[in-house]
C-alpha cells in the first residue's frame, strides 16, 4: 500500500473542505510504499524518534509538527533541526485534523467519549468543533475527573466551580474550539470540558457561578488530553481493517 492510498482511505467519508486546509503531507513522498504506521496526536522529537526506532514508514498526526496552524516556517535553530530530523527519518507525515472534525461523526469527541465510556447523546452545537452531551446517568465534576484519571490517563486536571452536584448536559469543547463562553453560560449546560481556557474569562466565570448557587463547572482537560483518544480510536480501527501494521504512540501530556 502507497501512503496516498492509506490518506484517500482514512478521509473516505468527510464532508468537502471548503477553502485552504491543514491536512496536507508535511515530509516525504506520498507514492511511498508503507508497512508501518504510528498513529500520534502530535509529531514530537520524541514520537519521531520512537517511530524511527519501530521502523514507521509513515505518520498520522492530528496537530502541527511545526508550531503553526498552516505550517508557516519562520526562521528557528530548533525548526530546522526538527526538520532535519523529519528528513533523516525518511518518514511520510500526514495531518489529519480538518477532515477528521469534518464528518457525521466528528472522530475526536467520538474517542474521548468512547474511552471514558460515557453512555448518552451528542449533538452538534453552532459552534465549531463543539458539542452537547446529554448523559444516561448523571453525573458529578469529581466522578467525571476520577473517569479521564483513571480511563484516559490525563495526568493533569483543573477544575473551576462545582465539585458534586449532578449533571446531565456537558459540553465537549475539546481542543480549542470556538463558542466556549457561549456555552458555559447556557443554563442548560453544567460542565463544560475543554482543552483550554481563557482563565480570566472562563474559569472565573464558574468560580463565581459556583458562589452563587449555581450547578456550573470548568474542567480544563489540556490541549492534548482532550483530542488525543480520538488518535487512539482511529489507530484501533486502522489496525482491524488494514493489512499493514498500526501502532499508537502516545505524545505524552506538554506539562510536567
Amino acid at each position: 500500500m502507497k501512503a496516498y492510498e492509506l490518506i484517500d482511505i482514512i478521509t473516505d467519508g468527510a464532508y468537502k473542505i471548503n477553502g485552504e486546509t491543514c491536512d496536507t503531507i508535511k515530509s516525504g513522498d506520498p507514492e511511498k510504499e508503507i508497512k508501518r504506521v504510528g498513529v500520534t496526536m502530535f509529531a514530537t522529537v520524541d514520537v519521531i524518534r520512537e517511530a524511527m526506532e519501530w521502523g514507521a514508514d509513515m505518520l498520522i498526526v492530528h496537530e502541527p509538527t511545526y508550531y503553526d496552524h498552516m505550517e508557516n516556517l519562520v526562521e528557528s535553530p530548533v525548526i530546522d533541526a526538527k526538520r532535519a530530523l523529519i528528513e533523516k527519518s525518511g518518514i511520510v507525515i500526514y495531518r489529519y485534523h480538518d477532515r477528521m472534525h469534518h464528518r457525521p461523526i466528528d472522530q475526536i469527541p467520538e474517542g474521548e467519549i468512547y474511552y471514558m465510556g460515557l453512555k448518552g447523546k451528542m449533538e452538534k452545537t453552532q459552534y465549531s468543533a463543539s458539542y452537547t452531551f446529554d448523559c444516561d446517568t448523571p453525573i458529578t465534576a469529581t466522578e467525571l475527573c476520577e473517569i479521564m484519571k483513571n480511563e484516559l490517563g490525563i495526568k493533569h486536571l483543573r477544575v473551576a466551580g462545582e465539585l458534586n452536584k449532578k449533571a446531565t448536559r456537558l459540553a465537549l469543547c475539546f481542543g480549542t474550539p470556538g463558542g466556549v463562553y457561549d456555552l458555559l453560560r447556557d443554563e442548560s449546560i453544567q460542565i463544560v470540558m475543554t482543552g483550554e481556557a481563557c482563565e480570566w474569562m472562563l474559569a472565573e466565570y464558574a468560580r463565581d457561578a459556583s458562589a452563587l448557587g449555581f450547578n456550573k463547572t470548568l474542567i480544563v482537560m489540556g490541549h492534548i488530553p482532550s483530542e488525543r483518544d480520538g488518535m487512539r480510536l482511529l489507530a484501533k480501527r486502522l489496525d482491524e481493517s488494514m493489512p499493514i501494521e498500526i501502532k499508537y504512540i502516545e505524545c505524552g501530556e506538554v506539562y510536567h
